[in-house]
């Protein structure tokens, strides 16, 4: 959610300078250049001077503020964080949770949970991820009351971050949302029992393969189920096609991953070799990939053949590390020695 890209040509004393005093545009560019500082001492120079300015009047320079300080993985930097939860910009207070978060420290848990109960819609839906990434067992509790929240997308958050908790204790709870009246939600439930292992939510998986916004995810979950009802429902989108998208490639990557000797297999195989060589390089790469997960000697060849082409040289460094990968041996398991 950074408001600018992550280069920025500036020197670490003009950004500690411009944060302090300089223009609104030069406030907000160099609070964002701090969050790159990667010296243990300037990092906590850094910091220092973030955390003061964490009170600038700019709300995009606060934004910035707090991105940065996740970033520079500081303890000192929570006080400050905890204070811009409560600020009235959402954009702010959902960059302090998650900046709480990516730092992982147990001091922001209990305001995080604190925001989960009490705070608005849009930070208790950041409050609910950022509580798992810093004690994944204490988060399960409070997640759990939430899933009474009476916001629709807090509700799928919550059930998201229960998913990621990991305590098969969620499963009974998450099912009873399979039933909910948004769709949406119905999906997250979905999604968080395949994390957990439950195939409860299968169906409404599989009639996610259909929708556009939902399809990769949908892919993940059914990946992760790894039975032959998924295998069947991923084989759908891996027919023979005239153009492969990045859902078809993902598709074919999870099939071969699930169930290798399905009969849809060989259309799979067909795809990613074909779509090595795509008109659209996010295509061909994301199939360059899958094939050196793929292995065998199909996927080599298929491999060496995009490589010869025109269109797989642009990608001719990402081919080469996916032989590489191919090359490897596998590590068989050491046996025990008998007693």
């Amino acid at each position: 959610m950074s408001l600018h890209p992550p280069s920025l040509s500036i020197t670490l004393e003009a950004a500690l300078r411009d944060v302090a005093g300089g223009t609104d545009k030069a406030r907000t560019l160099a609070a964002h250049a701090l969050g790159d500082v990667t010296d243990a001492t300037e990092r906590r120079r850094a910091a220092e001077v973030l955390v003061r300015a964490a009170r600038d009047p700019r709300p995009e320079v606060r934004t910035e503020v707090a991105i940065s300080l996740g970033e520079l993985e500081q303890a000192a930097a929570i006080p400050a964080l905890v204070d811009l939860l409560d600020d009235g910009v959402p954009v702010v207070r959902q960059a302090a949770a998650i900046a709480l978060g990516k730092l992982g420290l147990s001091d922001g848990f209990a305001p995080l949970a604190d925001k989960l109960r009490t705070g608005p819609p849009d930070l208790r839906f950041q409050a609910a991820t950022s509580l798992v990434e810093i004690d994944a067992e204490a988060a399960f509790d409070p997640l759990l009351a939430s899933l009474s929240d009476d916001d629709p997308e807090v509700l799928g958050a919550a059930a998201i971050a229960l998913g990621a908790c990991g305590d098969p204790r969620a499963a009974g709870h998450l099912a009873g949302l399979l039933e909910h009246k948004r769709a949406r939600t119905r999906f997250d439930a979905a999604y968080a029992l395949a994390e957990l292992d439950d195939t409860r939510g299968r169906q409404v998986l599989v009639a996610a393969l259909a929708d556009g916004e939902l399809q990769w995810d949908a892919i993940d979950a059914l990946e992760r189920l790894a039975d032959d009802a998924a295998a069947d429902a991923l084989a759908g989108l891996v027919a023979p096609r005239r153009r492969a998208t990045l859902v078809h490639v993902r598709a074919a990557d999870a099939l071969l991953s699930v169930a290798p000797e399905h009969g849809s297999a060989a259309g799979a195989r067909t795809l990613l070799a074909s779509a090595a060589t795509a008109r659209k390089l996010e295509v061909a790469g994301l199939a360059v990939a899958a094939l050196g997960r793929a292995g065998g000697d199909w996927a080599r060849q298929a491999l060496e053949a995009a490589r010869a082409t025109r269109r797989g040289r642009r990608l001719a460094d990402e081919i080469d590390r996916a032989l590489a990968d191919l090359a490897e041996p596998v590590q068989e398991p050491v046996a025990e020695p008998s007693p």
